[in-house]
């Protein structure tokens, strides 16, 4: 289950978007299948796979913010 945060906490934003991500990778992977242009699967699974490290990126972004607070909490 996610946490929740308050608005001005990153990690609200961060998992917010990860989760949009995560809605739009799956669509653009069923949509690869309702497409008979091979030209345009390309573009719909190369795009899931551009958000796919789009949202990996995001994932290291909130590791980063929560080792940064965890630190902040220790001093």
């Amino acid at each position: 289950m996610e946490q929740t945060f308050a608005e001005s906490d990153p990690r609200r934003h961060t998992q917010k978007v990860q989760a949009w991500l995560s809605d739009l990778i799956d669509h653009l992977r069923q949509d690869v299948q309702k497409v008979d242009d091979p030209k345009a699967q390309a573009l719909v699974e190369t795009s899931a796979e551009v958000l796919t490290g789009l949202k990996t990126a995001f994932a290291h972004a909130l590791q980063t913010v929560r080792s940064r607070l965890a630190l902040t909490q220790k001093r």
